[in-house]
């Protein structure tokens, strides 16, 4: 009998989520896939009837995990009404989440190496770079700063923090690294918001 639409996707479920521990736990070079088809329970041809390699396997797992960090940063900016909280919270959410043990090593470390810059800056621009630029255009439709090229600005203000996600992410992370990067992100709003509020439209 053929399987259920919610068996399959409750197989590929499970398998991301073993997937994910080992890839966390031992990186991608050292995660075997071997291990985990065994602890998800299944079959190779199982694994491979949905995912043609580890590889594979791994992009799916980043996917979700760039998923997960852009709904954390959507929630957390959402907690004020005001948008320049909004978009402090916003980077305050993807540097903790993407720092976090089960995220950081699949997300900052390995998914460039293996997967390729290219590859993983198209996901990001997907996810948490797609928020925060629908921000920054809802706060420049409000007058909230000079118009400025909305693409450049995104990718100005998304490299900063995917630098800053990286330096913590190769870190012993302390509480106290992360406060000082905070105000760092909180002195670099208030400038831009003091330096841009009254700039003339440089177009």
């Amino acid at each position: 009998m053929r399987r259920s639409k919610e068996e399959t996707n409750e197989t590929i479920r499970k398998l991301m989520e073993v997937a994910r521990t080992h890839f966390t736990e031992h990186g991608y070079a050292n995660a075997a896939l071997e291990s985990i088809v065994q602890e998800a329970n299944l079959t190779r041809g199982a694994v491979y009837h949905h995912f043609r390699s580890k590889k594979e396997l791994f992009r799916i797992v980043l996917e979700d995990v760039q998923r997960e960090v852009a709904e954390r940063v959507e929630r957390e900016a959402s907690g004020s009404e005001d948008v320049w909280q909004q978009l402090y919270l916003g980077c305050r959410a993807f540097l903790m989440a993407a720092v976090e043990e089960r995220n950081r090593r699949i997300m900052l470390i390995d998914g460039p190496a293996i997967l390729g810059w290219e590859v993983w800056r198209e996901m990001d621009k997907n996810h948490s770079m797609r928020l925060l630029r629908e921000q920054l255009e809802i706060m420049q439709r409000q007058g909230c700063f000079a118009k400025v090229p909305l693409d450049i600005l995104t990718h100005f203000i998304s490299g900063g923090l995917n630098e800053t996600a990286l330096l913590l992410a190769n870190e012993s992370l302390r509480q106290a690294d992360m406060d000082e990067t905070m105000k760092v992100v909180a002195v670099f709003l208030e400038g831009f918001k003091q330096n841009t509020s009254h700039s003339p439209d440089p177009s």
